[in-house]
């Protein structure tokens, strides 16, 4: 009996340690709703890529098709930022949330109306895709913006790991379903669970108490406002720093979704479930890798997780594209995943550290603006070659593209420096 108490508080302890070192973002009520509704975001979001690509890719058979599709929901990515990341520093970022949550239910809600009536066809696909990047380039921002006001500053990394984690690590539960209901009911229900999922985080996001906006400087107009966060970080070296290896690390490494649905057919004869497969093995390893990111403190540590995880994104990538099994392709998949998602929280967080609350919303906008508007003509280029040349070989390429950026990054003085010895300042320019 005593040794059964006596286990029983170790294992307490060992909870309450786990909680404090890698969740206590979680600790703080309006961050916890922040943290559920961007899960149901992000299940929705990864699921409705497999099910809008592999629809797309059995009503047309063409990768280039599907490249398109997906140019499609990332184009809006180079239009939508700057001005949702003015709104986010104007007006409640709440509000402005919960907005870009109604759109996407919308939206989704109509994909699922076609499907199960029979209707749909591939443009209806390629024009209901740019209304769901209008949404989606809204949606990030604004909550990136958000997240850092519902936690201490000292808390910031942590928040941004944990809410990473919940959208890549979205994308073992999105695809998990989608791709059940794909071979069970078909791409109408698909498309409806998608939409539940939005709604459900609706209702996550309008418990939200926390009130919060940016600051415009009323002596400035509206454009030198909305063009204060390009401003602000192409001046900043360090951050300017971040973003050019960000934008690289986002088109050569993060561009694989149009490849995937053919590389599927291609190495493994196989369909959606394959397809659906991969996407899950890349969330899961996304959620192993931004959860143990989380509970990282040590600024030295950060600086040296940027510099291997680089090099493990490029490296993972070129393991997919000579997997010669379905296993060990699904384990290079959850490579890409850890590497990609604990690379990019690492450079968010690094970011938001930097950049004062004030001007936050247009800041978070153009880091959306760069690593999701050169991912939409990445993956439209990889899903036209997909056709031309091999899967294998447009990732092999990518791979061993970004390999060489991070070597060549070594000529950077402040990566340099911010591998071997963490984020640092900010460093303004001459």
């Amino acid at each position: 009996m005593a040794n059964a108490r006596g286990d029983a508080s170790q294992l307490d302890a060992m909870r309450r340690a786990v909680a404090t070192r890698f969740l206590p973002a979680l600790g703080y009520r309006d961050y916890r709703i922040l943290w559920v509704a961007s899960l149901l975001s992000g299940a929705a979001a990864s699921g409705l890529i497999v099910a809008r690509g592999w629809m797309v890719f059995t009503l047309s058979d063409s990768s280039m098709l599907v490249g398109v599709t997906t140019f499609a929901a990332m184009i809006p990515l180079l239009v939508v930022p700057p001005y949702v990341g003015f709104l986010a520093d104007k007006l409640d970022r709440r509000t402005l949330l919960a907005g870009t949550f109604a759109l996407n239910l919308g939206h989704n809600l109509l994909l699922a109306i076609l499907a199960l009536t029979g209707s749909m066809e591939v443009w209806h696909l390629v024009a209901l895709s740019l209304v769901n990047g209008v949404a989606r380039a809204a949606l990030m921002p604004t909550m990136q913006a958000l997240v850092p006001n519902l936690v201490p500053r000292k808390l910031i990394l942590n928040a941004v790991a944990l809410n990473s984690a919940t959208i890549h690590g979205s994308k073992l539960v999105g695809p998990g379903i989608v791709a059940l209901l794909l071979m069970v009911a078909g791409p109408g229900s698909a498309f409806l669970a998608c939409t539940g999922f939005y709604a459900l985080g609706l209702v996550q996001v309008l418990r939200i108490r926390t009130a919060s906006t940016g600051r415009l400087d009323p002596a400035k107009g509206a454009l030198h406002n909305l063009l204060a966060g390009l401003n602000h970080v192409y001046r900043d070296r360090m951050l300017f720093a971040l973003l050019v290896l960000v934008a690289l690390h986002c088109a050569l490494t993060m561009s694989f979704e149009a490849v995937l649905p053919v590389l599927s057919r291609q190495q493994f004869a196989a369909g959606g479930s394959v397809f659906g497969s991969l996407m899950m093995a890349v969330g899961g390893g996304a959620l192993v890798g931004v959860l143990a990111l989380a509970g990282v403190s040590n600024q030295r540590a950060r600086g040296q997780l940027l510099l291997w995880t680089g090099f493990a994104s490029s490296l993972t990538l070129l393991a997919l594209a000579v997997a010669p099994t379905l296993e060990l392709a699904l384990l290079a998949a959850a490579g890409i995943g850890a590497s990609q998602s604990a690379f990019m929280a690492i450079t968010m967080a690094m970011m938001q550290a930097l950049v004062p609350d004030a001007i936050r919303g247009r800041v978070t906008s153009i880091y959306a603006f760069h690593a999701g508007g050169v991912m939409a003509f990445a993956n439209l280029l990889n899903g036209t070659l997909a056709d031309v040349i091999s899967s294998t070989l447009v990732l092999t390429i990518s791979g061993g593209a970004f390999l060489l950026v991070m070597l060549v990054s070594f000529s950077n003085a402040i990566l340099r420096d911010t591998y071997v010895r963490g984020p640092t300042a900010p460093v303004p320019a001459a």
